[in-house]
């Protein structure tokens, strides 16, 4: 009793919370009992209230709903999460009807182009972040059917970092900057991240993906988008069919490395939105296929693991996905503001056909969208914004309120009603049907023995990747728990990862300079050695080769061979790719036949880092008096730091000297542009990387 007493008095007056008083005793323990805002007792913030072990979350769960409630109000009027976000505007396109599998019109009218606004984003940072930070993407889809609305708010990884919703307030909390000092800002490389990770060991196969290059990537046009949890598809005998969705983009997979992230978070923190926007206005389309994993009852009981658990996914080499459709987005936003800020997703807009599961991450993901709408956009008619308003027609008995924008006629404001001849009624013939599940067993807080598998799928996503890719996991979980400062976090963490491999574990104390053994945590169940490693779950096994889209630097200078700048410029065309122009001056260089070789960029405000391969086109006199510049040095060693592959002409040897490049499978020297552009095209120099960095 004493040590609260002691705490209760280190706050001022005004800082204390209730009427005063002893905080309640926590039994059998040191610390305060903790309670909702009402000061009852709270006797389990691990677990939603269930109707049973793996049954639905209840209304009545007040400790979950007064939870959620409190934390999506805490920020006015920014997102809590997603704040930095990017939209566009397209189409959605169906190739192969489910007809049969759902009545959903969406999914069985094949060739109607379906309008859709789609928003990508990063999840911690707050709106004036970077875009480059390491962190999930979100990717989230709203359709304009003539059923209504359907979000598939997802991100660019499958799985989550918790199974509860209720826990996804101390989540954010605990990656959001620290509360006392306002920082970090927009990462998780520091104590309370990592504290409440190494305390919740569902977060494991979460962490394997954030620390991969997925949470990195070179575009927003090359992620893929996923639904994260199970739905179920409902047809017209009400038969269900349970479903995961998978957005797969047509031009591949990229991402970037570390040390380049950071330095584009400096030379361009928009860029991204950058890419995105200039990408849609130069006609370049980008493009998903969306696919989907269908699967019955039987599979589901039969299946490793729970799909009931967002922590876990399905490989596709287990559940091959069927592709049923495309996303095109053709279409920059008029408005940034009225568009891309104030658009509203929701996990309930579904339409007839499409239902949920009793996953509880996703139910209560139900509760909380709508409600943080109510907050952020001003109260219940958010709806009526254009970028959220239905394409079909929208009649209930919903009247008035803050900001409603549509005068709606009538006397009648209530069902049933008489006076009203035209006044809607409920269609129990096409309107949406939940599921007619079976529930039994007790209610009560609990988490499923299905849902305790924490650490198997993260081995076997770390199996499943390539050595570079090993590697870059290991570095950044090295560089993560480096920034902690509290020593016993990082022997936690580690002693985590150790329940995944003691491989794993050991690379990262190693990289760390952690001295003495490591002391696995306790865990009832150890990971699997035995799940097949799954290609699908590979950056670079996946990679489409080619430079369609991509953009290729070019450094020039006064006396730059000009033929040879517009015959590279002919090549990097003909590849689909496009050439930007990099020089001391922004107003160009003289080239030797005295023409303007015209630039993108000067020098210092364009480095190699903003560009997928690069190239150096210097005179002899050129490339010596760069040699001394420390932009022109930094440009040429980043880029083979970063592993692209250069290509110069032989005049330009001093600089590539300078800057310490090496001759390898990736340096070409005097050749022809499209042999630089082939190679170049196969994406970065691998084998290089342990030449340049360090490897643990």
């Amino acid at each position: 009793m004493a040590k609260s007493k002691k705490i209760r008095e280190t706050l001022p007056a005004d800082q204390t919370i209730g009427n005063g008083g002893e905080p309640h005793q926590r039994a059998g323990g040191t610390h305060p009992a903790m309670t909702n805002q009402r000061g009852q007792v709270i006797a389990d913030d691990e677990n939603s209230l269930k109707a049973n072990e793996r049954g639905p979350v209840l209304i009545e769960d007040h400790l979950l709903i007064e939870k959620t409630q409190h934390f999506d109000h805490e920020r006015i009027p920014e997102r809590i999460v997603h704040a930095r976000g990017f939209g566009a505007k397209g189409y959605f396109e169906l190739s192969d009807s489910l007809k049969g599998i759902t009545k959903a019109r969406v999914l069985t009218e094949v060739g109607v182009k379906i309008p859709v606004f789609t928003r990508f984003s990063t999840v911690a940072g707050n709106a004036g972040s970077a875009d480059t930070a390491r962190d999930v993407r979100g990717f989230a889809v709203k359709m304009y059917t003539d059923q209504g609305n359907w979000d598939i708010v997802g991100n660019n990884i499958p799985v989550f970092f918790i199974q509860d919703a209720i826990k996804f307030t101390d989540l954010i909390h605990a990656a959001k900057q620290e509360p006392d000092r306002g920082f970090p800002q927009a990462q998780t490389a520091h104590d309370t991240f990592w504290d409440f990770a190494s305390l919740v060991p569902e977060t494991t196969h979460m962490l394997m993906w954030i620390m991969s290059d997925r949470a990195i990537p070179r575009s927003l046009r090359m992620i893929e988008g996923f639904g994260v949890h199970t739905f179920r598809l409902i047809n017209e005998d009400g038969e269900s069919t349970y479903v995961k969705f998978h957005w797969r983009p047509k031009l591949g997979m990229a991402s970037v490395v570390w040390d380049e992230a950071l330095k584009i978070s400096g030379a361009d923190p928009d860029f991204h939105r950058r890419d995105l926007w200039n990408a849609i206005s130069e006609g370049n389309f980008p493009e998903w296929e969306l696919g989907v994993q269908l699967f019955d009852e039987e599979f589901a009981n039969k299946f490793e693991f729970d799909v009931l658990d967002a922590t876990k996914l399905i490989p596709e080499e287990i559940l091959p996905l069927r592709i049923i459709g495309k996303m095109v987005l053709d279409r920059n936003v008029d408005n940034y503001f009225a568009e891309t800020e104030q658009v509203a997703f929701a996990t309930t807009d579904v339409v007839p056909g499409i239902d949920f599961s009793n996953d509880p991450l996703l139910q209560g993901r139900n509760l909380s969208y709508i409600d943080t709408q109510l907050s952020r956009l001003g109260g219940p008619n958010y709806e009526q914004i254009p970028v959220n308003a239905p394409r079909c027609p929208v009649m209930n008995m919903q009247r008035d309120g803050h900001m409603t924008m549509l005068p709606q006629k009538g006397r009648v404001s209530y069902s049933p009603s008489s006076l009203e001849v035209d006044s809607p009624r409920p269609d129990p013939a096409n309107g949406f049907h939940s599921f007619k599940a079976t529930e039994q067993g007790d209610k009560l807080r609990i988490r499923a023995e299905s849902f305790g598998d924490h650490f198997s799928q993260a081995l076997m996503f770390f199996n499943s990747q390539t050595e570079p890719e090993q590697n870059h996991i290991i570095s950044a979980f090295i560089f993560e728990l480096s920034k902690v400062d509290t020593k016993a976090v990082r022997a936690r963490m580690v002693g985590q990862l150790a329940n995944v491999s003691p491989v794993i574990a050991q690379r990262v104390a190693d990289g760390l300079g952690m001295q003495g053994p490591i002391e696995a945590i306790a865990t009832k169940i150890p990971a699997r050695t035995d799940l097949a490693p799954s290609d699908a779950l590979s950056i670079v096994k996946k990679m489409v080769p080619g430079l369609a889209t991509k953009v290729v630097g070019c450094l020039v200078a006064d006396g730059s061979d000009a033929s040879a700048v517009l015959a590279l410029k002919k090549a990097v065309t003909a590849a689909g790719a496009d050439l930007k122009i990099v020089a001391p001056k922004i107003g160009g260089a003289v080239a030797a036949d005295g023409s303007l070789l015209e630039a993108d960029f000067q020098l210092a405000g364009g480095p190699s880092v903003l560009f997928d391969t690069v190239y150096v086109s210097l005179s002899g006199d050129g490339a010596t008096l760069l040699s001394t510049e420390a932009a022109a040095v930094s440009w040429v060693h980043d880029a083979f730091a970063h592993l692209k592959v250069i290509g110069a002409s032989s005049t330009s040897q001093p600089l590539l000297d300078a800057a310490g490049v090496v001759v390898d499978e990736g340096i070409f020297v005097g050749g022809k542009p499209a042999e630089f552009l082939i190679k170049a095209g196969e994406g970065r120099v691998w084998d290089r990387e342990p030449s340049v960095r360090t490897v643990f």
